[in-house]
């Protein structure tokens, strides 16, 4: 499971551009980390909403690979997000973890950390809904 998870996440473009790192995965729950970078702020110097956002989705989904069957995928079909306070770190850790694991359908929730001075700081929090796939050649982990 974790080989497998690590193989589609180094397949991920978006995760590569970013700059985010696959920090820990485990049953039921993954972590992602990013550092900050100039470049993935808003105009106000904080991380976009929509970096948080495509880290956090990322770090349910592969949450929900590890109590998958190998042989199925997996699409996300709706998030939440909720932004709680700015953006502003060193670094970001994003941790997905399952809520409910189904056959057809996994909920998943997410939470955003900035990481700086200090203690970690909740940023952000998701809930995301992910259908699994079978027999699709076309989208595979």
């Amino acid at each position: 499971m974790e080989e497998r998870i690590r193989a589609s996440f180094a397949r991920q473009g978006a995760m590569e551009m970013l700059g985010a790192e696959l920090t820990r995965i485990s049953h039921k729950l993954v972590e992602i980390e990013l550092p900050f970078h100039q470049k993935l702020t808003q105009q106000h110097g904080f991380l976009h909403a929509g970096v948080i956002s495509a880290a956090l989705d990322t770090a349910c989904s592969y949450a929900a690979y590890t109590v998958l069957e190998p042989d199925a995928s997996l699409l996300t079909i709706e998030f939440k997000v909720n932004m709680m306070s700015p953006g502003r770190g060193e670094r970001f850790l994003f941790r997905g973890e399952i809520t409910k694991p189904g056959s057809t359908i996994i909920v998943a929730d997410g939470r955003g950390y900035a990481i700086g001075d200090g203690p970690a700081k909740l940023i952000a929090s998701m809930t995301s809904t992910l259908m699994v796939i079978r027999g699709r050649q076309d989208i595979r982990e």
